[in-house]
């Protein structure tokens, strides 16, 4: 089983950065598409980036251009660099991992970290 917790959240001014970490447990952290996903109040929780076991990487379209994840299986981590951030950004952010060992058809495995809260403010 996979454990996530995230940090790196915080209160920052519009137009700001930060740098959201995500630290998993386990030894089969690279074989895990990770992900980064928002909740807002009042709002459904959305897709933020996500990050394949192979390094391919997909933006939603609000944060393409300011948004970068990456991920360093040798620390079991993944990371989401988060710039020019607005007071619509703010919202808590939450590590998901996602595994299929056997194929699209088979069981799969998700888990997610308890979230860590972003606030875009002036």
């Amino acid at each position: 089983q996979v454990q996530l917790v995230e940090s790196g959240g915080g209160l920052v001014q519009p137009g700001g950065s930060l740098r959201l970490s995500c630290a998993a447990s386990g030894s089969i952290f690279s074989r895990y598409a990770m992900g980064w996903y928002r909740q807002a109040p009042g709002k459904q929780r959305e897709l933020v980036a996500t990050i394949t076991s192979g390094g391919r990487t997909n933006y939603a379209d609000s944060v393409k251009g300011r948004f970068t994840i990456s991920r360093d299986n040798a620390k079991n981590m993944v990371i989401l660099q988060m710039n020019s951030l607005n007071p619509e950004d703010t919202a808590v952010y939450s590590c998901n991992a996602h595994y299929s060992p056997y194929g699209p058809l088979g069981s799969s495995y998700t888990y997610w970290g308890q979230g860590t809260q972003v606030t875009v403010s002036s």
